[in-house]
């Protein structure tokens, strides 16, 4: 367990941060970078969040959990991505948990016969937020891993996360009914 007695250090005021391996690099790294593209998506799932009730609700607290991990993941450099009691890595497991959960979603909804604009419900709005959140926090962790490993298994999770968004957007959204369709050329 966390525990957080003081909310100030003074260590990062050389602009430097520290990792779980003790080491240190600048704020403005790639690995930073990256872990604050995954806080900046956690914050717009959370904005999400407050609109949801039974279980997209449970879902989202999961995944925001989950955000924690691949957060603690990331700020763990190296190249072995085995966990264990001292390292904490995103496993498959929850991918795994992520695609169940889009299948479920996406059983009662219409084909899409359109790309769809983010929108329809306010709700469904804020998940398209938190998709478009996820997809940067995703750019910034393939950047990252073109100069360092990433665990594979964070990777696929991130981009999954994503298409969750997408899905339960379409599911707030009246299960697609509510859904704002592209129309290409209109305003030409």
């Amino acid at each position: 367990m966390v525990k957080l007695n003081k909310i100030y250090t003074r260590t990062g005021d050389d602009g430097t941060t520290g990792f779980v391996d003790g080491s240190r690099a600048p704020k403005h790294s790639a690995r930073m970078t990256a872990i604050g593209a995954v806080d900046e998506a956690n914050c717009a799932i959370g904005f999400a969040a407050i609109l949801m009730s039974d279980q997209p609700a449970a879902d989202i607290a999961r995944i925001q959990n989950d955000m924690f991990d691949l957060g603690a993941d990331l700020a763990t450099p190296g190249d072995d991505f085995t966990p264990s009691e001292m390292v904490l890595r995103i496993v498959a497991a929850q991918t795994d948990w992520l695609e169940q959960r889009i299948d479920a979603l996406n059983k009662d909804l219409a084909p899409l016969t359109s790309f769809i604009l983010p929108g329809g419900t306010e709700l469904a709005a804020r998940l398209h937020l938190a998709r478009s959140s996820t997809r940067a926090a995703e750019r910034a962790m393939t950047a990252l891993a073109e100069q360092a490993p990433v665990n594979p298994a964070a990777l696929a999770y991130i981009n999954r996360l994503s298409d969750y968004f997408f899905v339960l957007g379409r599911v707030v959204n009246d299960n697609g009914q509510r859904d704002v369709k592209w129309v290409p050329g209109a305003n030409r």
